[in-house]
């Protein structure tokens, strides 16, 4: 069996050299990769993956710790993993996905250590248990996601202005006329729900509505679908506040739930009901009819520059911890419109 020495030598270079092209860690010319990579096809060999690793200390893994509604990715799942996972290819890293149910995550990573050199984290929580084990040891994390105040200046995390954003949405909204709002937000203990629920809030409250005038509702359980949440709550609080005209839905597929509410009581959308979602591009698409109003949240860039942060500590900037912000574009489609009332539809 060929041995790396065996490669060196066919190749005219040192063993660095050829440990350095296969595993990325520093640049190599293009001519010397070919030549050391020919060498290697040549001699048939191999390199030892985990006996590298025991020697460098090092898996060249990252690990991706992400939530996702019975382990089916949304769109926006699929593009930021294709943002990780195109700064693994450039820097030669794998990623490892662990998209355990939540209910299960924290019993089964106590069991066992994951074989990685660094993880991400999307959806932090308020006093996230992944996030203080993660400190407790030395396995470098970035969030996606803002973490809560006690380890805000701990970790390095990627972010939309989930605050700005909202309010922006609710301003939106609330120019086209909309006085009756239903907000239909995340899992109360996530973060994101803490910031979305501040930028509603302040649009409203800054047009000047009464309390009485919008209802937040979060969705209880993250491992319960987003439809059945979508549809259930929207079905009930028209049901109970008929006067409601506009809908704000965390993901496109709470979204989707909305609409069929509304197909259910006889509501016409936009024409009395607008929906909006923090979403855009869904693998849902042909479902809405009309187009659904979203956000862009750039997933993909979010990915790209976790990635990126988290390799920058894994390589040397430990200790140092940077806040990245990716802006958002709303795209509006044909689900809002200005209320129009009284248009015959049945909420009983």
């Amino acid at each position: 069996m060929a041995t790396i020495d065996d490669v060196a030598k066919a190749s005219g270079v040192s063993k660095g050299t050829v440990s350095s092209v296969f595993s990325k860690k520093r640049p190599i010319s293009k001519e010397v990769t070919e030549r050391v990579l020919a060498a290697a096809k040549e001699l048939n060999y191999k390199p030892n993956y985990w006996a590298r690793s025991l020697a460098n200390k090092s898996t060249r893994i990252i690990g991706l710790n992400i939530r996702a509604d019975k382990v089916k990715f949304s769109q926006f799942h699929l593009s930021l993993l294709n943002g990780v996972l195109g700064v693994c290819y450039a820097h030669g890293y794998r990623l490892l996905v662990n998209a355990l149910p939540s209910s299960f995550q924290n019993r089964v990573e106590h069991m066992a250590t994951d074989p990685v050199d660094g993880e991400i984290l999307l959806d932090p929580e308020n006093r996230d248990p992944r996030i203080a084990e993660r400190l407790s040891g030395d396995v470098p994390i970035v969030l996606i996601g803002r973490p809560s105040p006690e380890y805000e200046n701990r970790v390095s995390y990627v972010d939309n202005d989930n605050v700005e954003m909202t309010q922006q949405i609710t301003r939106y909204l609330l120019g086209l006329g909309h006085r009756s709002f239903l907000f239909l937000n995340a899992p109360k203990f996530r973060t994101v729900a803490d910031d979305r629920a501040r930028g509603f809030l302040a649009a409203v409250r800054e047009a000047g509505l009464p309390p009485s005038s919008y209802q937040v509702a979060y969705k209880p359980d993250p491992d319960n679908p987003s439809f059945d949440f979508g549809y259930e709550t929207t079905l009930g609080m028209l049901r109970s506040h008929p006067g409601i005209t506009a809908v704000i839905a965390d993901t496109d597929t709470m979204a989707l739930g909305v609409y069929k509410a509304a197909e259910t009581l006889g509501l016409s959308i936009p024409g009395q009901l607008s929906v909006f979602a923090f979403s855009d591009d869904s693998v849902f698409s042909p479902e809405f009819t009309p187009p659904l109003t979203g956000v862009r949240l750039h997933a993909e860039r979010l990915g790209r520059e976790a990635a990126t942060l988290l390799l920058e500590q894994i390589n040397g900037a430990a200790g140092t911890f940077k806040r990245t912000i990716v802006p958002t574009d709303m795209v509006i489609r044909s689900s809002c419109t200005e209320p129009k009332l009284n248009l015959g539809g049945n909420v009983s």
